[in-house]
């Protein structure tokens, strides 16, 4: 059975503070047990000192009996006023006064364990537990001697001594824990609730991408997750999974597109050699017309044969292996002039002349030549297929900083506005914009974008009165650079 993540993360911070309450709740425990205890001290030992002041000026300057019932009531008042027990004991360690209302004290004649009497004429006072003789219980109780001075010196009337039930102190303790026990209960509450919600809050959007995951395995790209305007990892990673899901739903669409268009591209030509070869086999095509129909067969085989070659160069571009190597130097100027040759065939086909406005120096450039020569012919074979016949064809090229610029100029019909943005596209054909191409299958364009994306190079196009133009950049090579430092 599958655990929701609210409650993996809850019963994670759960244990994580109850166990910290846990500790806490220790530590605290002992603590404000010693703390309790020490304020009971330091309260019996404060009330033992203004209890033996009494006594002790009363029997001074008064003359009254230790064991007197004026001692007794004032034993009883400081009693109330404290909460403590007080007793007093002779120097025989027998109690001859007490705390206690009734008229007939059970203490009374009862004796003092012997430990507290020595410790307290041994001078070093006594506290600590005593007195289950005279309480028949186990007593935390603080000692003081009561004095007395004559013309021989001090000598000891009595003793006195001011006690409180362990238990008392341990009901003080329980009360004092059991506030804090409900304390920590609500607080607890608190934090379990507030970490159930926050979770809950956190988690969201991490099921939410689960689920758009699960509509992407079965093909359906539009899923999105809400942006809630977080400004923490989580909102950054539901940014980055809209990012993901936009560019996987254009690369869908791509895809889709590239196969309806290659299924176009290659639906037309295969119908035209299929139905001629049929004509030319059955004989609907008359002996003296098959040398015309084959030729428009062969055209439309070499028309297969460019479209073939031209996926292959996308599929190779479109994969890591294709990623090309820009560390060799070469001159882009006689790379413009070769394949200028290559290509005259077809400039006086349209009757058109080259103008190219080349420098005599070598301009040296860093990038892949093969590529590059691919990009220069692709941007000719564009210019010449949509040019007037008869015009001129300018080819230039210039240095500028650390890029070299090539342009390719032609004269023909404008590409519209609307177009621009989708020239460089996959099967984008021309004769939707610049007139009819029947042998272009709609690749030059978008594969001299990919080659050039490869090298991190731009290209840039303008048509306005007739005339288009596609510049493209090329980064100088580190040799040549070196040399216009030096110059």
């Amino acid at each position: 059975m599958k655990r929701s993540i609210y409650f993996k993360n809850f019963t994670t911070t759960a244990a994580t503070v109850l166990l910290s309450f846990i500790v806490l709740g220790g530590l605290f425990s002992a603590w404000s047990y010693r703390v309790i205890l020490g304020e009971r001290r330091e309260a019996m030992s404060s009330a033992a000192k203004e209890t033996l002041r009494y006594v002790s000026a009363q029997s001074r300057y008064r003359q009254t009996d230790i064991s007197g019932f004026e001692i007794r009531m004032a034993l009883s008042m400081i009693s109330r006023a404290s909460g403590f027990d007080i007793i007093i004991a002779d120097t025989d360690g027998i109690v001859v006064s007490c705390s206690d209302d009734e008229p007939i004290c059970p203490h009374l004649g009862k004796p003092v364990q012997s430990g507290a009497i020595e410790s307290l004429l041994a001078g070093n006072g006594f506290t600590g537990a005593a007195f289950s003789d005279v309480y028949g219980e186990e007593r935390y109780a603080v000692g003081a001697v009561i004095t007395d001075r004559d013309t021989s010196g001090p000598y000891a009337l009595g003793f006195l001594f001011v006690s409180a039930g362990t238990g008392r102190l341990s009901d003080t303790w329980r009360q004092f824990l059991s506030v804090f026990t409900l304390l920590a209960i609500a607080v607890l509450c608190v934090a379990f609730i507030f970490s159930l919600l926050t979770t809950k809050h956190q988690a969201e959007p991490i099921n939410e991408m689960a689920r758009a995951a699960s509509k992407f395995a079965k093909g359906d790209f539009t899923a999105r997750v809400s942006d809630t305007g977080r400004d923490d990892e989580i909102g950054e990673l539901s940014h980055a999974f809209n990012a993901m899901a936009d560019a996987m739903e254009r690369s869908e669409t791509r895809r889709r597109e590239l196969v309806a268009n290659v299924s176009h591209e290659l639906k037309t030509p295969m119908t035209v050699i299929a139905g001629f070869a049929d004509g030319i086999l059955d004989g609907t095509i008359p002996p003296e017309s098959e040398a015309k129909y084959l030729t428009v067969i062969s055209s439309e085989t070499r028309r297969l044969s460019r479209l073939v070659r031209s996926l292959l160069d996308v599929s190779r571009l479109n994969t890591p292996e294709g990623a090309e190597k820009t560390g060799a130097p070469f001159d882009i100027a006689e790379l413009i002039r070769v394949t200028l040759v290559g290509i005259l065939p077809k400039l006086e086909a349209k009757g058109m002349e080259a103008v190219p406005e080349l420098p005599e120096e070598p301009v040296l450039v860093q990038g892949d030549k093969d590529s590059i020569t691919q990009v220069v012919y692709n941007l000719i074979d564009n210019a010449v297929k949509f040019a007037n016949a008869g015009s001129a064809l300018k080819l230039s090229l210039w240095k500028q900083g650390e890029r070299a610029f090539v342009s390719v100029e032609d004269e023909g019909e404008t590409i519209p506005e609307s177009d621009m943005p989708l020239i460089f596209d996959r099967f984008h054909k021309a004769d939707r914009s610049r007139g009819v191409d029947r042998e272009g299958v709609g690749l030059g364009l978008y594969i001299v974008k990919t080659i050039l994306d490869r090298h991190n190079e731009d290209i840039y196009v303008t048509s306005r009165n007739g005339v288009t133009k596609f510049t493209f950049t090329m980064r100088m090579a580190q040799g040549a650079q070196k040399a216009k430092q030096l110059d």
